[in-house]
């Protein structure tokens, strides 16, 4: 899933270049970094273990990456595919979403294609396109046991070993383990027993000293077959506009550099503007009968906010051995600093800061067509950067999202 706008990380991130296509510690962006973790699922295994191909049947088609993105960020997704080799790019198939409808009608969707055109019995695995993962053979024994538990029907999610009492993320509550073992011996397979909304502070904090509660990372692993029989049970109006759609004809696709833009399939259109937005969490994991947990044995950084980001890059350098000033910034352009200490500055304009702590500042000179627009907040109140969105939306300025 590569749809989105990231305005929690406005105004570097917007309607036109959302999160997920920034860029990363050492070139790359959280899109590319996504779709090298998809192909090394594709591409590795463990020779003569019994999940070694069953991995690569969870990408769907024949080993297939499925894309589904806004319309107007496809241009981004094929940029990054073009520095794909071109066996790489054959595997791909982008699905242009004509306007966004959340979580729930993008699954639906793929889901829809996925049975159209490989038939039944495929497994799937939703990968999200703006988290930060690793080590990734970690994450291979990981999806290993996801597909396991999927070829059994379940509908699998991506549990996070909680690493403090976050409020800004769901939780999965943890129930029996179940009988599996990964080949490295690290992953946990259990019983899920319940999902439970963002939770205050308290709340947060005696799920995390019940040692049963995870993060819900929005990462899921199912058969395709199971995952249609979920959303007819659960959320029959979210699959019903999809369900008309047939298997796709070459007509309604076209070449792009080697991947499959399926940017004329007959009838998206209309399934998209009939759909009502929901996530998929509501539309039907949360009142799934027969779903099971992964423990993530990897490492996993959801890059939610302006804080987030700035402490991500700063262990980055620390962990290349680059100097880490008092002030720091992420790419070439000059900061100048006058007795000021721990600020982080992103700007693509030279920046001065004297006699200031800190502080996060991030600016946009609009050189790239954007609205020129300047953040500039102390260091841990980024997440109010929602509330300066819904500012600016209420405010009638939505060019500047």
């Amino acid at each position: 899933m590569a749809g989105g706008s990231g305005t929690r990380l406005w105004p570097a991130s917007n309607s036109s270049l959302p999160k997920q296509f920034l860029p990363l510690p050492g070139g790359g962006t959280f899109f590319g970094a996504s779709l090298e973790r998809a192909f090394y699922l594709l591409e590795s295994g463990n020779p003569g273990q019994p999940g070694a191909t069953a991995v690569k049947a969870m990408a769907g088609t024949e080993g297939k990456i499925v894309v589904v993105a806004g319309a107007a960020h496809v241009a981004h997704v094929l940029r990054e595919c073009k520095k794909l080799s071109a066996a790489r790019r054959s595997r791909v198939v982008v699905i242009p979403e004509p306007v966004a409808r959340n979580t729930a009608p993008a699954v639906a969707c793929a889901a829809v294609y996925l049975e159209r055109s490989a038939g039944a019995g495929r497994r799937a695995l939703i990968l999200t396109s703006d988290h930060i993962i690793g080590p990734l053979d970690r994450f291979r024994d990981d999806a290993e046991a996801a597909d396991q538990a999927a070829t059994l029907g379940k509908l699998v999610v991506f549990g996070i070993p909680p690493r403090n009492p976050e409020t800004g993320f769901g939780y999965l509550e943890a129930g029996a383990a179940l009988d599996f073992t990964s080949f490295a011996g690290t992953a946990r397979l259990f019983k899920l027993d319940s999902f439970h909304e963002k939770p205050d502070r308290t709340t947060a904090e005696s799920y995390v000293a019940s040692g049963k509660f995870y993060w819900n990372s929005g990462m899921f692993g199912f058969s395709v077959d199971a995952m249609l029989g979920e959303f007819r049970r659960s959320s029959p109006e979210t699959l019903a506009p999809f369900e008309t759609l047939r298997t796709p004809t070459r007509g309604e696709s076209q070449d792009q550099d080697g991947l499959t833009l399926l940017d004329r399939w007959k009838g998206l259109t209309e399934a998209y503007t009939t759909v009502k937005p929901i996530s998929i969490d509501y539309a039907v994991a949360e009142k799934t009968r027969d779903a099971a947990m992964v423990a993530a044995s990897f490492d996993w950084i959801d890059i939610g906010s302006w804080d987030d980001y700035a402490q991500y890059m700063e262990r980055t350098q620390q962990a290349s051995r680059s100097p880490v000033p008092d002030t720091a910034a992420p790419a070439a352009t000059p900061v100048f600093n006058v007795e000021s200490t721990n600020c982080w500055v992103d700007s693509d304009l030279p920046v001065a800061l004297c006699g200031v702590d800190d502080l996060i500042v991030v600016v946009r000179s609009g050189a790239d067509g954007s609205p020129p627009s300047v953040l500039v907040c102390h260091r841990g109140e980024s997440q109010k950067v929602k509330n300066i969105v819904d500012q600016i939306k209420s405010g009638g300025r939505p060019d500047l999202l």
